[in-house]
């Protein structure tokens, strides 16, 4: 089965099956932020520096863009309540699925970066954009917690840009260079394993992040 056809099939099952939990989330994002729009449209740069809008349920204050960077640590004071919540179980995501849906994502690839760090990536990097980006990789399941690591930090967007970023980059061109539908089947996976069992992951990664290489799991 091709990568797109397995996208489109499964897209459209997720969000068949999905679809009380869509409105039960708008319904919960408009109650607790009446002003504002249920969903949220960010500028991104897709495949071959195609640039997209991917959609995400609002967990921010209305014109949060005006307010601050695109890094957001947990304790981003632009977070609404329900937004917190949204996020830590990554159910902001979900209307993602009409972007892979559309052909402007994947299910699995490095995840869309704003432009303004899409500039920032070398010539060697920018082979990230050969592929479809993704809703999860094995960038996401390393730091599934980008907004636990930026919590407390004098400014979140210098510690993506130091901290974050260059592992992020790095095991990005790890998957560019060894992807397959396997690899792409066994992401999601872990990716599902991670959401359900997320308090045990958290402790569980603390550890993991001390090693300095994925290891075998890639073979």
């Amino acid at each position: 089965m091709s990568k797109r056809l397995f996208d489109t099939l499964f897209a459209i099952l997720c969000i068949f099956i999905l679809s009380p939990l869509f409105v039960l989330i708008a319904l919960l994002v408009k109650i607790g932020s009446p002003a504002g729009p249920v969903l949220y449209r960010s500028p991104r740069i897709g495949q071959w520096g195609n640039p997209f809008w991917v959609l995400k349920f609002r967990t921010m204050v209305i014109n949060a863009d005006r307010m601050g960077g695109p890094s957001t640590a947990d304790d981003d004071p632009r977070i609404t309540p329900i937004g917190h919540f949204l996020r830590k179980y990554k159910l902001d995501e979900l209307p993602q699925l009409f972007n892979v849906l559309r052909g402007e994502m994947s299910f699995v690839g490095p995840r869309p970066e704003v432009p303004e760090y899409v500039a920032l990536l070398s010539e060697r990097e920018r082979a990230i954009l050969s592929v479809p980006p993704g809703i999860t990789d094995w960038a996401t399941l390393w730091n599934p917690d980008e907004g636990t690591v930026l919590a407390g930090c004098a400014d979140p967007e210098r510690a993506y840009l130091e901290i974050i970023r260059p592992r992020k980059i790095a095991l990005q061109l790890e998957y560019v260079k060894r992807h397959s539908f396997r690899i792409d089947l066994v992401i999601l996976f872990r990716t599902v394993t991670v959401i359900a069992f997320r308090p045990a992951y958290r402790v569980m990664m603390a550890l993991v992040r001390k090693v300095p290489a994925i290891g075998n799991e890639l073979e």
